[in-house]
């Protein structure tokens, strides 16, 4: 018989539902108020992927394997909701278990907050942080919201916060929703004071909007909101996503900012648009283009998905549990809602496991390891820099240079030429290379000159061929990317 236990209880009990935890790894604001540091200052390259079924559809060794991948992968945080979207009300977990006793979100149901702690733990082990969603946004919606009131909002926060107080946590609200009225926008402030209530200030907090959307259209003078997150979404190859990323820099109270949500590797293109028919799906270039869009236009980081992977897709059934899902209910657009079973949605069609490495899956380090190569908390976007080529479009280039002049990066989506002064970074020798997004490697560009305006063309061109070229001042003596 499972026992219910209340938010009290569970919160004298702590010490033994975890497993002890490591070294304290919190994050802070950069100084800047641009970019994602650890307390010691050392920057921090928020690398996420979408796992919002995570606790609730995979098993120990199922997550344990999942979270291996994406650590291998470079990956550094893991985005994953708690009471889930897919019927996480209703529908078991792994191992049979429901998040609430009675739906009541004053009874935390224990084993699932254990399943929950084992896949926080081994984050942790991993070195990967868990931007952990306390609950998918249509369960605080009116009229259908779980929270009676804000105090249960509260309450349910200072469970959370204090359950994961020392845990490696970004908080984030929302959950693919927009607050309409002030009934909900009191909710989710609630959660959130309910949070740093409840660790003690530990952890950063952002909100997780409806796509196409933005927390600082909603949320800007929300105390709590520590950096913004916009989803792009996925309606529409070439929509550049870094263009929220320079509205949202030009605002005050100034806050780091960085896409949530875009386009997901393998979804079909522009789904909620234009029904399923006959649609093409996002491939390995559209998650690529959106990264380092977003990232040159100043984004503190990046997240990307997989459409099987978000919803752990599973093309086979499994029979050791039932489901007692409602009819109607989006779970029951799975032959077995339980686990997902075949069909999935929104065109899931490849095993999950399998998904795990596919190819914008795979280049996501390359990002990482581009922008690791050099102090890239120094950058700010400049497009000034960019003299003659494509400014609009899917080919549109974008631009970024260092601060004290010490390094620039340039990106070209279809491989155009484009044209720029030197003198951007103040050298007396320069470092030149292209880099190539796809497969992580160098080329660089033999005895360049320090001085005069350069028309650059890159190796190859045409959709899929992006290339971003590197200058840097060669006294730094930055590491290759291609060796890290």
């Amino acid at each position: 018989m499972i026992k219910a236990l209340t938010f009290a209880v569970l919160a004298s009990s702590l010490s033994v539902s975890l497993i002890p935890a490591a070294v304290n790894r919190e994050l802070r604001i950069s100084p800047n108020h641009r970019y994602l540091q650890f307390q010691d200052g050392k920057p921090f390259f928020y690398l996420a992927d979408t796992a919002w079924e995570l606790f609730h559809r995979l098993n120990r060794e199922e997550a344990s394997l999942y979270l291996t991948n994406r650590s291998q992968k470079g990956f550094t945080v893991i985005q994953a909701v708690i009471l889930s979207e897919l019927d996480g009300l209703t529908v078991p977990n792994a191992n049979g278990d429901r998040p609430l006793i009675d739906g009541s979100i004053d009874k935390p149901n224990e084993p699932y907050f254990h399943h929950v702690d084992f896949i926080v733990n081994k984050a942790e082990e991993l070195g990967l942080f868990i931007g952990m969603l306390p609950t998918w946004g249509k369960y605080w919606k009116s009229p259908t919201s779980i929270f009676p009131n804000p105090d249960s909002a509260r309450r349910y926060g200072q469970f959370l916060g204090s359950r994961y107080r020392d845990k490696p946590i970004i908080w984030i609200l929302g959950g693919d929703r927009a607050i309409d009225n002030p009934q909900e926008r009191a909710t989710v402030d609630a959660l959130a004071e309910g949070l740093r209530e409840g660790d003690q200030h530990h952890h950063l907090i952002t909100f997780h909007p409806v796509g196409p959307g933005d927390s600082s259209e909603m949320l800007n003078d929300a105390p709590w909101l520590d950096f913004n997150m916009f989803q792009s979404s996925h309606a529409a190859r070439d929509h550049d996503n870094g263009l929220y990323v320079e509205r949202d820099l030009q605002l005050k109270p100034e806050r780091p900012a960085l896409d949530g949500e875009n386009r997901y590797e393998e979804i079909p293109v522009g789904f909620y648009l234009a029904g399923m028919s006959g649609l093409q799906r996002f491939e390995d270039f559209d998650v690529r283009q959106a990264a380092y869009w977003s990232l040159l236009a100043g984004a503190c980081g990046y997240t990307y998905g997989d459409n099987n992977v978000w919803q752990m897709y599973r093309s086979t059934l499994r029979d050791s549990k039932e489901s007692s899902a409602p009819k109607g209910t989006i779970a029951g657009l799975f032959s077995n809602p339980w686990m997902g079973g075949k069909g999935g949605i929104i065109g899931a069609n490849v095993e999950w496991s399998l998904a795990l490495n596919r190819p914008g899956a795979y280049q996501m380090q390359y990002v990482r390891k581009l922008f690791e190569s050099v102090p890239f908390q120094k950058l700010v976007p400049d497009q000034s820099i960019i003299l003659n080529g494509p400014t609009t479009g899917g080919g549109k280039i974008r631009s970024a240079r260092a601060t004290d002049g010490s390094f620039a990066i340039i990106y070209s989506p279809f491989g155009e030429a484009f044209t720029l002064s030197k003198s951007v970074v103040h050298a007396a020798k320069l470092k030149e290379f292209w880099y190539d997004p796809r497969y992580g490697t160098s080329y660089e560009i033999d005895e360049p000159e320090r001085w005069g305006i350069q028309t650059y063309t890159p190796p190859t061109a045409g959709r899929g061929h992006d290339w971003i070229l590197v200058i840097e001042d060669a006294a730094a003596d930055f590491p290759s990317p291609s060796s890290l």
